[in-house]
């Protein structure tokens, strides 16, 4: 089964990804800030994270390099609030698959995840 860390502080925004991934045939591990989405990484192997930037102490650009220093292959979509092109473009830089902005069109997300599966599966 394909795996996704949900990383996000808002427990709407996990609730919500969590119970749409889950309907689409989707394992879902979850984890609330980027220490913690760090750990599950390494413990779960998760093939895509969708990973907040915007988040307290540890914020998602900074995971995002510690996860890809770890592990090349996991995919990083990039989910956040705030629709900063520069932000975005360091998260292409850094390595994220793609970067989406909140609220954000569920067929949009499911799209680009299953694009991301398709080329490191």
């Amino acid at each position: 089964m394909r795996k996704v860390l949900v990383v996000d502080d808002e427990p709407v925004i996990v609730n919500l990804l969590r119970e749409f991934l889950t309907r689409k045939d989707y394992e879902v591990v979850t984890a609330s800030n980027g220490i913690e989405a760090l750990e599950k990484v390494k413990q779960e192997d998760p093939s895509v994270v969708l990973l907040d930037i915007n988040m307290p102490g540890k914020n998602g650009l900074d995971v995002l390099k510690e996860i890809k220093a770890y592990n090349q292959n996991i995919g990083i979509i990039m989910v956040t609030a705030l629709s900063d092109q520069a932000i975005g473009s360091d998260a292409l830089r850094r390595g994220a698959f793609d970067y989406i902005t909140k609220p954000f069109d569920l067929d949009y997300l499911e799209k680009v995840l299953w694009w991301k599966l398709q080329l490191i599966e």
